[in-house]
């Protein structure tokens, strides 16, 4: 890219973002630049971009970057923003991953017309698989959105959406990993309690997934239709499909996305 990316923050987003990066060839390690007060993150992100370059404030990061990003906690973009402010000028690009808080709010903390772009990404962006939404400032360039789009689809998947929608990205692709552990991990328990041996399960259960979300990505067919496929009258699949329906999976699961989503339009009224 020629660019330097700096990261206000070095926690696990952070961390699967800047590996991604580095992964996909996009960007050299020595060109990450982040910050973080707690040294055991920083270590951390070491482990993943090894080289890059360790700042000792969010001032320095913004110095030394042309896109930074803001990969605090919603609650803490208020302090980040502050220190940043003075530092930020006409040749960053700044994107916010915090969950909830606006492009207004974000606008209100740094100097005027700054560019901006709110992106809500998801932790699979380390192995090359986010799922990713991104809304853009009044600023923002479309070269800014073409820049954005090929960062995060380097590590996955982009979309970009109206910032009205990013609350129900988030609750559904930013939390959604999440709620898919919890699925494999269910589906690893049926089986060791059906006897397999606890390694089996999981790597059956996390390949069971994996190849069940590819075929719906590969074919284009809608999920209901490959659940035809595999359901036969009077057979397994149908027994196992009564008992989640019994036990209301499917409205638990909307349920989740509903709650993730309305969490994050309350995060960005703090």
């Amino acid at each position: 890219m020629g660019k330097k990316i700096g990261f206000v923050g070095a926690g696990q987003m952070a961390r699967a973002l800047a590996g991604g990066f580095v992964s996909a060839g996009l960007v050299a390690p020595q060109d990450i630049l982040a910050a973080d007060p707690d040294p055991a993150a920083l270590d951390g992100f070491g482990q993943t971009v090894a080289g890059f370059a360790r700042c000792g404030s969010n001032a320095e990061v913004a110095k030394g970057a042309d896109l930074l990003v803001l990969a605090v906690k919603p609650q803490q973009v208020g302090v980040a923003l502050a220190e940043v402010a003075s530092a930020v000028n006409g040749r960053h690009l700044v994107v916010s991953i915090a969950a909830g808080i606006r492009l207004a709010t974000l606008a209100a903390g740094l100097p005027a017309g700054v560019r901006l772009v709110r992106v809500m990404p998801n932790t699979p962006a380390l192995v090359g698989e986010s799922a990713s939404g991104y809304a853009l400032g009044t600023a923002a360039t479309p070269a800014d959105a073409q820049e954005v789009q090929r960062l995060l689809e380097s590590v996955g998947q982009a979309f970009r959406v109206e910032e009205k929608l990013l609350d129900a990205v988030t609750g559904l692709a930013g939390s959604g990993p999440a709620f898919v552990y919890v699925m494999i991990e269910a589906l690893s328990d049926g089986g060791v309690r059906m006897g397999l041996q606890r390694e089996v399960a999981l790597a059956l259960a996390a390949q069971t997934v994996k190849g069940a979300a590819e075929m719906v990505l590969i074919s284009g067919e809608h999920p209901a239709v490959l659940k035809d496929k595999v359901t036969s009258p009077g057979g397994t699949t149908i027994a196992g499909l009564a008992a989640l329906e019994q036990g209301g999976l499917r409205s638990s699961l909307i349920a989740a996305v509903e709650a993730a989503s309305r969490r994050s339009i309350e995060l960005g009224n703090v």
